[in-house]
């Protein structure tokens, strides 16, 4: 099988991260409840990790690395607590569900930065217009699921820091991808990642990274955390007010070892491998009249098309056939598609990840013209 459904979860990982589960698994238990030796390798493997996400990140302080179960998780905890009904949000125009759906939850509709798909600067013009308007907070897609276009974040960045306005980051399809050092924004209130994506982890693991300490005084949920056991109220520090109830520690060793092949490749290099793939699928799919690639020189590793008078799943079942994984619809992110004009057809989203070879995208890049032909 050819697998182009990163974007959703990347399913080859470094050996490593295997093994790191399978150790956790048969040696670590009872973290932070217990002083044997279980308990003492469970804690060891959840700190390495927190200590790996801090250097990636350049968090100063590893406590702030909050483990949660995956992106939209982190992203609950963070709307959460600074997201009130009162509160005027603005957007970009690619966020995911993950995003929209808590906060229509909370009664809050948004101003969304309307810009035409690919126009960082537009994008930056409306974020002004936004704050010119009286946003109190901002949560912006990095990159987007759908077209791996990146947002301008040192623009905006910039702007918010100037008007002390507080910036979630969704960084679900950056991390690992685009260097993200925490350091350089300010404005940061919170940055909320999947583990099993571009940190090469097992699913069922994420992060937040809780860098306005308002996060931590008002908790998602509430329980169990080893630590002020005599107290019924929640504690009150990180990581322990954002992490109640038995953690997923053969998880997070995982991710520990994802992380680590990230930090040793390097998310620059992971980057360029990832852009002349994709930069070279598109030209080759450049040639069929009927193909409508929505390409980029600036884009990441994720290319969406569609192919005129087929609907996108016709044509992923008919990829599937051939064992080429792709995903067709809306990506769980309409906002996006209703930038790019799409929210009608959707797209076939090809999405890579380090593993991706010139000679799987060759492939898949004959298998689709021939595909169209017969459709």
């Amino acid at each position: 099988m050819i697998y182009l459904d990163n974007a959703a979860t990347t399913l080859c990982k470094p050996r490593a991260v295997e093994e790191a589960v399978r150790r956790a698994m048969r040696g670590a238990a009872g973290y932070a409840r217990g002083g044997y030796a279980a308990a003492m390798r469970a804690g060891e493997a959840v700190y390495g990790c927190r200590e790996q996400a801090a250097a990636l990140f350049s968090v100063d302080d590893p406590a702030r690395v909050v483990f949660t179960m995956n992106a939209t998780h982190a992203l609950n905890l963070a709307i959460h607590a600074l997201a009130q009904p009162e509160t005027r949000v603005a957007v970009g125009g690619y966020e995911h569900n993950a995003v929209m759906r808590p906060l229509r939850l909370r009664g809050i509709e948004p101003v969304v930065l309307d810009a035409p798909l690919w126009d960082a600067a537009a994008m930056a013009a409306k974020a002004r217009e936004a704050l010119d308007g009286g946003a109190e907070l901002f949560i912006l897609n990095h990159v987007s699921n759908v077209f791996g276009f990146l947002a301008p974040l040192d623009e905006i960045a910039a702007l918010l820091t100037e008007r002390g306005v507080p910036l979630i980051l969704d960084a679900s399809q950056s991390a690992g991808v685009v260097e993200v050092d925490v350091r350089r924004y300010p404005c940061l209130a919170a940055v909320c990642m999947p583990g099993h994506k571009a940190l090469y982890g097992p699913q069922g693991t994420g992060i937040l990274l809780a860098l306005d300490d308002r996060i931590a005084e008002h908790p998602l949920l509430a329980g169990g955390t080893g630590s002020l056991s005599e107290e019924m109220r929640q504690p009150g520090f990180l990581p322990d007010a954002l992490e109640s109830g038995t953690p997923n520690v053969p998880g997070i060793a995982g991710l520990a070892a994802g992380i680590a092949f990230v930090r040793a490749v390097g998310p620059a290099g992971i980057l360029a491998h990832e852009r002349k793939l994709v930069r070279e699928f598109a030209r080759a799919l450049g040639a069929q009249d009927r193909v409508e690639c929505f390409s980029h020189p600036a884009q990441t590793g994720v290319l969406s098309l569609r192919v005129e008078g087929a609907s996108c799943e016709k044509v992923a079942e008919a990829l599937a056939r051939q064992q080429i994984a792709t995903r067709a619809g809306l990506h769980c992110a309409p906002l996006a598609h209703r930038t790019a004009g799409t929210e009608q057809t959707g797209t076939v989203r090809f999405s890579l990840s380090f593993y991706s070879t010139a000679h799987q995208l060759e492939h898949t890049a004959d298998v689709l013209c021939k595909t169209v032909k017969n459709l």
